[in-house]
Protein backbone atom coordinates (compact mmCIF):
# COMPACT_ATOMS: atom_id res chain seq x y z
CA UNK A 1 0.00 0.00 0.00
CA UNK A 2 2.81 2.41 0.88
CA UNK A 3 4.55 1.76 -2.44
CA UNK A 4 1.25 2.41 -4.25
CA UNK A 5 0.95 5.71 -2.42
CA UNK A 6 4.49 6.76 -3.34
CA UNK A 7 3.85 5.77 -6.96
CA UNK A 8 0.64 7.82 -7.02
CA UNK A 9 2.31 10.86 -5.49
CA UNK A 10 5.21 10.60 -7.93
CA UNK A 11 2.87 10.21 -10.90
CA UNK A 12 1.15 13.48 -9.92
CA UNK A 13 4.25 15.33 -11.15
CA UNK A 14 5.79 13.04 -13.77
CA UNK A 15 2.69 11.77 -15.63
CA UNK A 16 1.72 13.99 -18.63
CA UNK A 17 -1.91 13.04 -18.02
CA UNK A 18 -1.81 14.92 -14.71
CA UNK A 19 -2.52 18.64 -14.41
CA UNK A 20 0.68 19.47 -12.47
CA UNK A 21 3.04 17.42 -14.60
CA UNK A 22 6.45 19.04 -14.19
CA UNK A 23 6.63 19.83 -17.91
CA UNK A 24 3.41 21.84 -17.73
CA UNK A 25 4.64 23.65 -14.62
CA UNK A 26 7.92 24.65 -16.27
CA UNK A 27 6.07 25.88 -19.34
CA UNK A 28 3.69 27.84 -17.09
CA UNK A 29 6.69 29.55 -15.50
CA UNK A 30 8.01 30.47 -18.95
CA UNK A 31 4.62 31.86 -20.04
CA UNK A 32 4.18 33.82 -16.79
CA UNK A 33 7.67 35.35 -16.92
CA UNK A 34 7.19 36.28 -20.58
CA UNK A 35 3.81 37.87 -19.77
CA UNK A 36 5.17 39.95 -16.89
CA UNK A 37 8.28 41.04 -18.78
CA UNK A 38 6.84 41.80 -22.22
CA UNK A 39 3.18 42.65 -21.55
CA UNK A 40 3.43 44.33 -18.16
CA UNK A 41 6.85 45.83 -18.98
CA UNK A 42 8.44 44.72 -15.74
CA UNK A 43 11.92 43.35 -15.12
CA UNK A 44 12.90 39.70 -15.07
CA UNK A 45 13.67 40.04 -11.37
CA UNK A 46 10.18 41.42 -10.71
CA UNK A 47 8.68 38.51 -12.61
CA UNK A 48 10.55 35.94 -10.52
CA UNK A 49 9.67 37.82 -7.32
CA UNK A 50 5.99 37.70 -8.24
CA UNK A 51 6.02 34.02 -9.20
CA UNK A 52 8.07 32.71 -6.29
CA UNK A 53 7.16 35.10 -3.51
CA UNK A 54 7.62 33.47 -0.06
CA UNK A 55 4.52 35.41 1.04
CA UNK A 56 2.55 33.16 -1.33
CA UNK A 57 4.34 29.81 -1.27
CA UNK A 58 5.04 29.82 2.49
CA UNK A 59 1.70 31.27 3.53
CA UNK A 60 -0.63 29.33 5.85
CA UNK A 61 -3.07 29.04 2.94
CA UNK A 62 -0.49 27.41 0.65
CA UNK A 63 0.74 25.12 3.43
CA UNK A 64 -2.79 23.75 3.81
CA UNK A 65 -2.84 23.10 0.04
CA UNK A 66 0.29 20.95 0.37
CA UNK A 67 -1.09 19.10 3.38
CA UNK A 68 -4.41 18.34 1.69
CA UNK A 69 -2.55 17.02 -1.37
CA UNK A 70 -0.64 14.54 0.81
CA UNK A 71 -3.64 13.44 2.88
CA UNK A 72 -6.23 13.32 0.08
CA UNK A 73 -3.98 11.17 -2.10
CA UNK A 74 -3.94 8.57 0.66
CA UNK A 75 -7.70 8.80 1.22
CA UNK A 76 -8.56 8.48 -2.47
CA UNK A 77 -6.19 5.52 -2.81
CA UNK A 78 -8.28 3.76 -0.16
CA UNK A 79 -11.66 4.87 -1.54
CA UNK A 80 -11.06 4.45 -5.29
CA UNK A 81 -11.70 0.66 -5.38
CA UNK A 82 -15.18 1.30 -3.93
CA UNK A 83 -16.14 3.89 -6.57
CA UNK A 84 -17.85 3.25 -9.88
CA UNK A 85 -15.32 2.28 -12.55
CA UNK A 86 -15.43 3.94 -15.97
CA UNK A 87 -14.95 0.61 -17.79
CA UNK A 88 -17.82 -1.01 -15.84
CA UNK A 89 -20.29 1.71 -16.86
CA UNK A 90 -19.00 1.80 -20.44
CA UNK A 91 -19.62 -1.95 -20.77
CA UNK A 92 -23.11 -1.58 -19.29
CA UNK A 93 -23.97 1.21 -21.76
CA UNK A 94 -22.56 -0.75 -24.68
CA UNK A 95 -24.66 -3.84 -23.97
CA UNK A 96 -27.63 -1.65 -23.03
CA UNK A 97 -27.54 -0.23 -26.55
CA UNK A 98 -27.82 -3.78 -27.88
CA UNK A 99 -30.95 -4.29 -25.78
CA UNK A 100 -32.40 -0.95 -26.89
CA UNK A 101 -31.66 -1.03 -30.62
CA UNK A 102 -31.66 -4.78 -31.21
CA UNK A 103 -28.61 -4.74 -33.44
CA UNK A 104 -25.42 -2.79 -33.89
CA UNK A 105 -25.35 -0.26 -36.73
CA UNK A 106 -21.94 1.26 -37.40
CA UNK A 107 -22.19 4.95 -38.32
CA UNK A 108 -19.68 6.46 -40.79
CA UNK A 109 -18.32 3.00 -41.60
CA UNK A 110 -16.54 4.32 -44.71
CA UNK A 111 -14.98 7.36 -43.00
CA UNK A 112 -11.19 7.48 -42.55
CA UNK A 113 -9.79 6.51 -39.17
CA UNK A 114 -8.70 10.08 -38.39
CA UNK A 115 -12.27 11.35 -38.91
CA UNK A 116 -13.62 8.79 -36.44
CA UNK A 117 -10.90 9.64 -33.93
CA UNK A 118 -11.51 13.39 -34.31
CA UNK A 119 -15.28 12.96 -33.94
CA UNK A 120 -14.87 10.73 -30.89
CA UNK A 121 -12.39 13.12 -29.25
CA UNK A 122 -14.54 16.20 -29.94
CA UNK A 123 -17.77 14.69 -28.54
CA UNK A 124 -15.90 13.25 -25.57
CA UNK A 125 -14.29 16.62 -24.77
CA UNK A 126 -17.45 18.71 -25.18
CA UNK A 127 -19.59 16.51 -22.94
CA UNK A 128 -16.84 16.12 -20.34
CA UNK A 129 -16.17 19.87 -20.25
CA UNK A 130 -19.88 20.69 -20.00
CA UNK A 131 -20.48 18.35 -17.08
CA UNK A 132 -17.40 19.68 -15.31
CA UNK A 133 -18.97 23.12 -15.63
CA UNK A 134 -22.42 21.90 -14.57
CA UNK A 135 -21.14 19.96 -11.54
CA UNK A 136 -19.05 22.96 -10.50
CA UNK A 137 -22.13 25.17 -10.79
CA UNK A 138 -24.15 22.80 -8.59
CA UNK A 139 -21.38 22.88 -5.99
CA UNK A 140 -22.04 26.61 -5.68
CA UNK A 141 -25.84 26.57 -5.95
CA UNK A 142 -26.71 23.75 -3.54
CA UNK A 143 -25.86 24.78 0.06
CA UNK A 144 -25.08 21.25 1.24
CA UNK A 145 -22.52 20.90 -1.59
CA UNK A 146 -21.17 24.43 -1.16
CA UNK A 147 -20.25 23.48 2.43
CA UNK A 148 -17.64 21.12 0.93
CA UNK A 149 -16.63 23.19 -2.11
CA UNK A 150 -15.96 26.30 -0.02
CA UNK A 151 -12.81 24.55 1.24
CA UNK A 152 -11.34 25.20 -2.20
CA UNK A 153 -12.50 28.81 -2.18
CA UNK A 154 -11.09 29.45 1.28
CA UNK A 155 -7.63 29.75 -0.29
CA UNK A 156 -6.39 33.31 0.19
CA UNK A 157 -3.43 32.81 -2.15
CA UNK A 158 -3.39 30.81 -5.36
CA UNK A 159 -0.70 28.42 -6.55
CA UNK A 160 -0.92 25.55 -9.04
CA UNK A 161 -1.26 23.20 -6.07
CA UNK A 162 -4.45 24.95 -4.96
CA UNK A 163 -6.21 22.58 -7.36
CA UNK A 164 -5.66 19.90 -4.69
CA UNK A 165 -7.31 22.03 -2.00
CA UNK A 166 -10.54 20.01 -2.01
CA UNK A 167 -12.62 18.17 0.54
CA UNK A 168 -12.69 14.38 -0.01
CA UNK A 169 -16.46 14.52 -0.57
CA UNK A 170 -15.95 16.94 -3.47
CA UNK A 171 -13.15 14.76 -4.82
CA UNK A 172 -15.48 11.72 -4.75
CA UNK A 173 -18.23 13.67 -6.53
CA UNK A 174 -15.88 14.71 -9.34
CA UNK A 175 -14.46 11.19 -9.68
CA UNK A 176 -18.00 9.83 -10.03
CA UNK A 177 -18.84 12.60 -12.50
CA UNK A 178 -15.83 11.69 -14.59
CA UNK A 179 -16.61 7.96 -14.48
CA UNK A 180 -20.27 8.49 -15.40
CA UNK A 181 -19.72 10.94 -18.25
CA UNK A 182 -16.76 9.14 -19.74
CA UNK A 183 -18.34 5.70 -19.26
CA UNK A 184 -21.54 6.76 -21.04
CA UNK A 185 -19.68 8.49 -23.87
CA UNK A 186 -17.25 5.65 -24.44
CA UNK A 187 -19.93 2.93 -24.28
CA UNK A 188 -22.32 4.74 -26.65
CA UNK A 189 -19.74 5.97 -29.16
CA UNK A 190 -17.95 2.63 -29.41
CA UNK A 191 -21.35 1.02 -30.09
CA UNK A 192 -22.15 3.43 -32.95
CA UNK A 193 -18.67 4.19 -34.31
CA UNK A 194 -17.13 0.75 -33.99
CA UNK A 195 -13.77 -0.46 -32.75
CA UNK A 196 -11.98 2.40 -34.51
CA UNK A 197 -13.42 4.86 -31.99
CA UNK A 198 -10.52 6.09 -29.93
CA UNK A 199 -9.37 9.30 -28.26
CA UNK A 200 -6.58 11.24 -29.93
CA UNK A 201 -3.78 11.49 -27.37
CA UNK A 202 -0.36 13.07 -26.88
CA UNK A 203 1.92 11.34 -24.37
CA UNK A 204 -1.12 9.39 -23.21
CA UNK A 205 -3.19 12.50 -22.47
CA UNK A 206 -6.34 13.60 -24.30
CA UNK A 207 -5.03 15.91 -27.03
CA UNK A 208 -7.42 18.76 -26.07
CA UNK A 209 -6.50 18.58 -22.37
CA UNK A 210 -2.82 18.27 -23.34
CA UNK A 211 -3.05 21.55 -25.28
CA UNK A 212 -5.03 23.14 -22.43
CA UNK A 213 -2.28 22.23 -19.96
CA UNK A 214 0.41 23.21 -22.43
CA UNK A 215 -0.82 26.79 -22.80
CA UNK A 216 -0.73 27.53 -19.09
CA UNK A 217 -3.72 25.97 -17.33
CA UNK A 218 -1.73 26.01 -14.09
CA UNK A 219 -1.74 29.81 -14.19
CA UNK A 220 -5.48 29.75 -13.46
CA UNK A 221 -4.43 29.26 -9.83
CA UNK A 222 -1.78 31.96 -9.63
CA UNK A 223 -1.37 35.68 -9.11
CA UNK A 224 -0.42 36.30 -12.74
CA UNK A 225 -3.60 37.57 -14.39
CA UNK A 226 -3.14 36.47 -18.00
CA UNK A 227 -6.18 37.54 -19.98
CA UNK A 228 -7.26 36.91 -23.56
CA UNK A 229 -8.95 39.20 -26.05
CA UNK A 230 -12.69 39.64 -25.48
CA UNK A 231 -13.47 37.56 -28.55
CA UNK A 232 -11.34 34.67 -27.24
CA UNK A 233 -12.78 34.96 -23.72
CA UNK A 234 -16.22 34.41 -25.23
CA UNK A 235 -15.06 30.91 -26.12
CA UNK A 236 -12.15 29.97 -23.86
CA UNK A 237 -11.67 30.53 -20.13
CA UNK A 238 -8.55 32.61 -19.52
CA UNK A 239 -6.47 32.32 -16.31
CA UNK A 240 -7.61 35.83 -15.34
CA UNK A 241 -11.25 34.80 -15.71
CA UNK A 242 -10.82 31.86 -13.36
CA UNK A 243 -9.09 34.13 -10.86
CA UNK A 244 -12.25 36.26 -10.94
CA UNK A 245 -14.11 33.11 -9.90
CA UNK A 246 -12.00 33.10 -6.70
CA UNK A 247 -12.47 36.81 -6.02
CA UNK A 248 -14.15 38.04 -2.81
CA UNK A 249 -15.72 40.95 -4.70
CA UNK A 250 -19.52 40.56 -4.59
CA UNK A 251 -19.85 41.33 -8.31
CA UNK A 252 -17.70 38.26 -9.04
CA UNK A 253 -19.75 35.76 -7.01
CA UNK A 254 -20.88 32.70 -8.98
CA UNK A 255 -19.09 33.76 -12.16
CA UNK A 256 -16.91 31.79 -14.59
CA UNK A 257 -17.56 28.17 -13.63
CA UNK A 258 -16.07 26.84 -16.86
CA UNK A 259 -12.85 24.85 -17.19
CA UNK A 260 -11.66 24.99 -20.80
CA UNK A 261 -14.64 26.60 -22.52
CA UNK A 262 -16.45 29.73 -21.36
CA UNK A 263 -19.41 29.19 -23.72
CA UNK A 264 -21.26 27.28 -20.99
CA UNK A 265 -21.11 30.33 -18.74
CA UNK A 266 -22.50 32.45 -21.54
CA UNK A 267 -25.40 30.04 -21.99
CA UNK A 268 -26.20 30.00 -18.26
CA UNK A 269 -25.64 33.72 -17.61
CA UNK A 270 -22.53 33.41 -15.42
CA UNK A 271 -19.91 34.71 -17.86
CA UNK A 272 -17.64 37.56 -16.77
CA UNK A 273 -14.83 39.13 -18.81
CA UNK A 274 -11.45 39.72 -17.22
CA UNK A 275 -10.06 43.22 -16.93
CA UNK A 276 -6.62 44.51 -17.80
CA UNK A 277 -4.37 45.02 -14.79
CA UNK A 278 -7.06 43.57 -12.52
CA UNK A 279 -6.17 43.37 -8.84
CA UNK A 280 -8.13 40.81 -6.90
CA UNK A 281 -8.36 39.54 -3.36
CA UNK A 282 -9.01 35.83 -2.99
CA UNK A 283 -10.98 33.91 -0.39
CA UNK A 284 -14.51 33.65 0.97
CA UNK A 285 -15.24 36.94 2.70
CA UNK A 286 -14.08 40.43 1.80
CA UNK A 287 -14.52 41.61 5.40
CA UNK A 288 -12.52 38.77 6.98
CA UNK A 289 -9.19 39.79 8.48
CA UNK A 290 -8.15 36.27 9.52
CA UNK A 291 -8.99 32.97 7.85
CA UNK A 292 -8.60 29.56 9.42
CA UNK A 293 -6.38 27.29 7.35
CA UNK A 294 -6.59 24.27 9.63
CA UNK A 295 -7.34 20.61 9.02
CA UNK A 296 -10.39 20.97 11.28
CA UNK A 297 -11.87 23.69 9.06
CA UNK A 298 -10.94 21.74 5.93
CA UNK A 299 -12.28 18.31 6.92
CA UNK A 300 -14.72 18.49 9.85
CA UNK A 301 -16.50 21.85 9.57
CA UNK A 302 -17.90 21.08 6.06
CA UNK A 303 -19.63 17.95 7.40
CA UNK A 304 -21.24 19.96 10.20
CA UNK A 305 -22.38 22.75 7.85
CA UNK A 306 -23.64 20.33 5.20
CA UNK A 307 -25.60 18.34 7.80
CA UNK A 308 -27.18 21.60 8.98
CA UNK A 309 -28.22 22.46 5.42
CA UNK A 310 -29.73 19.02 4.87
CA UNK A 311 -31.57 19.23 8.19
CA UNK A 312 -33.07 22.61 7.23
CA UNK A 313 -34.09 21.29 3.81
CA UNK A 314 -35.82 18.26 5.37
CA UNK A 315 -37.59 20.54 7.86
CA UNK A 316 -38.86 22.82 5.07
CA UNK A 317 -39.95 19.85 2.96
CA UNK A 318 -41.79 18.26 5.90
CA UNK A 319 -43.51 21.56 6.69
CA UNK A 320 -44.61 22.01 3.06
CA UNK A 321 -46.00 18.46 2.95
CA UNK A 322 -47.90 19.02 6.20
CA UNK A 323 -49.43 22.27 4.91
CA UNK A 324 -50.34 20.58 1.64
CA UNK A 325 -52.09 17.73 3.47
CA UNK A 326 -53.95 20.19 5.71
CA UNK A 327 -55.17 22.13 2.68
CA UNK A 328 -56.41 18.95 0.95
CA UNK A 329 -58.23 17.82 4.08
CA UNK A 330 -59.76 21.27 4.43
CA UNK A 331 -61.02 21.20 0.85
CA UNK A 332 -62.62 17.78 1.39
CA UNK A 333 -64.40 18.65 4.65
CA UNK A 334 -68.12 18.05 3.99
CA UNK A 335 -70.57 20.86 4.54
CA UNK A 336 -73.02 20.19 7.38
CA UNK A 337 -76.53 21.20 6.39
CA UNK A 338 -78.59 22.81 9.12
CA UNK A 339 -81.88 21.09 9.90
CA UNK A 340 -84.73 23.61 9.46
CA UNK A 341 -86.69 24.35 12.61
Amino acid sequence: MFTDYIAEMTATFIDPRKRVFVGYLLLAVFIAVSWVCFYQRRSFRDALALLFSPAIWLSSSAKLDYLLLVINKALMLLLSPMLLAQLTLASAIFYGCYELFGQRTIVLAEAPDWVIALLFTTIYFLLDDFFRFFTHRLMHRWPWLWAFHKVHHSATVLTPLTIFRTHPVEAIIFVLRSSCVQGVVIGALVFFLGDRADIMTVLGANVVIFIFNLVGSNLRHSHVAIHYSRSLELIFMSPAQHQIHHSVDACHYDKNFGVVLSVWDRLFGSHHFSQKQQTLRFGLDASATEVSHSLWSAYIVPFVESAGCIKQAIFRLTRCCRLWREQRIGFRTPTINKVPK
